[in-house]
């Protein structure tokens, strides 16, 4: 589903979402069932505010503008995300992880 145009708009609004909550997106990798973000968000804000907020906005504007994802599928989206803290980890290694997913 997440594919050609489809794809290009959910890595806009992807980034616009992570703007408006003062998130920096580090790296972004859009798979054709899935979505893998680094993002670097106050945590006093909360990861769990950042990916509800993310996935609910991109899901709604998606399915407005392209009419064949409303027909296909109920939903979009699912409740379910994993998220990990990488406090420790080298920022450099995880940005690189991120965008080396589509070539696995």
């Amino acid at each position: 589903m997440l594919v050609d145009k489809v794809a290009e708009r959910l890595f806009h609004w992807i980034h616009k979402a992570a703007l408006r909550y003062r998130a920096e997106v580090i790296a972004l990798e859009i798979l054709p069932d899935h979505v893998h973000l680094l993002v670097e968000v106050d945590p006093q804000f909360g990861i769990h505010r950042l990916v509800k907020h993310i996935k609910g906005v991109t899901s709604h504007d998606l399915r407005k503008e392209f009419k064949s994802l409303r027909t296909r599928l109920p939903s979009l989206r699912t409740n379910s995300y994993f998220v990990s803290t990488v406090g420790g980890a080298p920022l450099e290694v995880l940005k690189q992880y991120v965008d080396n997913q589509k070539n696995v």
